[in-house]
């Protein structure tokens, strides 16, 4: 279904679509004549309602939603009578909004609301936190089935482990306690190889802020070599909530596999990070298929604690709301050349700070042009990183080095502003939800609180001079 009906405008927003049936929302005054005048307007397309539900409407007082079915296509220019029939309950309904998106209980669509009679479908994305719930079990591979190439495929005892660790996240919604996972001595043998060996690398390759933090999570989140540390402990961390330690406000979310591209960085814009909690397969601690809560926990995590890496990754999830699978699959290679593999200028030197690299010690060396085979690197710019092809299962030939995180963030920022979207997005951290600023009241109030910050900074800094 679409969204509520947003009562400050007087538009109608269809897509292209070559269903036989429409749903319609709409806003009515609470009066006598008004339902009447509405129903004339099928009456004279002649277009025959199949459903018409009504409810007291949350937008406004004394107003009424109105939800309808109705026969014929949406195909733009094609239909003359449904997009007849818009034209006139647009002119009938002053003030008010008509939504209107195929019936198709599996579409993933949503209108957003555009004037001048605009036509586009726009991907469903998730509003508020508690959103993400309806993304969780949609893995993509992995999690509790395995291919037959993956280490632990024959290994009954191991994928019997991997169901009950996965079934926990299966079960999890928004407001639910962390699941608590009870590491087996193998589990934690096979966390600490991986442990010790990235710990001999980070001073010397990778990135500054990684090597912050560390310290920080080995005192208050349970890092080591001798115990898988726990997504709870984690979040809290992130959430400010241990020792009164300020930090960014992401929180950690357990998945049961591989999300999708578009999924996996709508999480991103609400500064949640999806985790596994399985591990891999002891026979090849040093190796793994697929995303696992070492190369989860161990290379993304403690980055998330760095103010300006945690709004670098923000903001690329921001960009994908709503966006098109072009421009998904844009930003999930952008996504895949800098937290997954990317690299950064300190000084005359060249560090990681992607996960792939940092739970990889392999590819870390070879990236850092230990081996004979000297990878090729780039400035980081957006636009070349987007289309640039990569192997998934052979070291990367190129990495983006990226001048630094801030600089990085504001690259992406303005890729991002020039993505074929029709629409702009904040996120509110105060309701934890998405904001479509598609009008100008929504931007009046962004406005106001730019200001109302402005205004603090001013004071702050005049107290701070004086």
């Amino acid at each position: 279904m679409a969204t509520a009906v947003d009562s400050h405008h007087h538009n109608v927003s269809v897509p292209s679509s070559s269903v036989n049936r429409t749903t319609m929302i709409f806003s009515v005054p609470n009066r006598v004549g008004t339902l009447s005048d509405v129903l004339t307007v099928f009456r004279d397309q002649s277009i025959n309602l199949s459903r018409i539900e009504s409810r007291p409407s949350m937008a406004k007082n004394d107003f009424y939603d109105f939800f309808v079915d109705i026969e014929g296509t949406l195909e733009p220019h094609q239909n003359e009578t449904v997009n007849g029939a818009l034209k006139d309950l647009g002119v009938i309904l002053k003030g008010d909004s008509i939504l209107a998106q195929p019936h198709k209980k599996e579409t993933e669509s949503e209108m957003i609301p555009q004037t001048n009679f605009s036509y586009f479908s726009v991907p469903w994305f998730p509003r508020k936190l508690k959103d993400l719930d309806l993304i969780c079990s949609k893995v993509l591979e992995y999690g509790q089935e395995l291919d037959a190439d993956h280490p632990g495929f024959k290994d009954i005892e191991y994928r019997k482990r991997r169901v009950l660790i996965t079934e926990n996240a299966l079960k999890f919604r928004h407001g639910d306690k962390l699941p608590h996972v009870e590491y087996t001595k193998e589990e934690r043998e096979t966390w600490g190889v991986v442990y010790r060996k990235i710990m001999a690398l980070l001073p010397q390759h990778v990135c500054r802020a990684y090597n912050y933090v560390l310290p920080l999570l080995e005192q208050n989140c349970g890092f080591g070599p001798d115990d898988v540390p726990q997504l709870e402990d984690i979040s809290n961390f992130l959430q400010g909530e241990v020792l009164q330690i300020e930090c960014t406000g992401w929180r950690l979310k357990p998945v049961s596999g591989l999300l999708s591209s578009r999924d996996f960085l709508n999480g991103l814009a609400f500064r949640v990070f999806h985790s596994t909690q399985y591990i891999r397969h002891p026979s090849q601690p040093l190796y793994t298929p697929e995303p696992d809560c070492i190369h989860d926990i161990l290379g993304h995590c403690p980055l998330f604690a760095d103010p300006d890496f945690a709004d670098f990754s923000h903001e690329i999830g921001l960009a994908s709301l709503g966006a098109s699978d072009e421009d998904i699959e844009k930003l999930s290679t952008v996504y895949w050349f800098t937290v997954e593999f990317g690299v950064c200028r300190e000084g005359t030197t060249v560090k990681a700070f992607g996960a792939g690299l940092i739970s990889s010690f392999g590819e870390l060396e070879y990236a850092m042009g230990l081996d004979k085979e000297k990878p090729k690197l780039l400035p980081f710019v957006p636009e070349v990183a987007a289309t640039t092809k990569y192997p998934i299962t052979t070291y990367q030939p190129t990495y983006f080095v990226a001048e630094s995180f801030q600089d990085a963030k504001e690259k992406v920022i303005e890729f991002a502003a020039r993505m074929n979207r029709p629409f702009s997005v904040r996120y509110n951290p105060w309701t934890q939800s998405v904001e479509v600023l598609d009008n100008k009241q929504k931007m009046s109030r962004f406005i106001k609180d730019i200001q109302t910050q402005m205004a603090t900074l001013n004071a702050a800094m005049e107290k701070f001079i004086v």
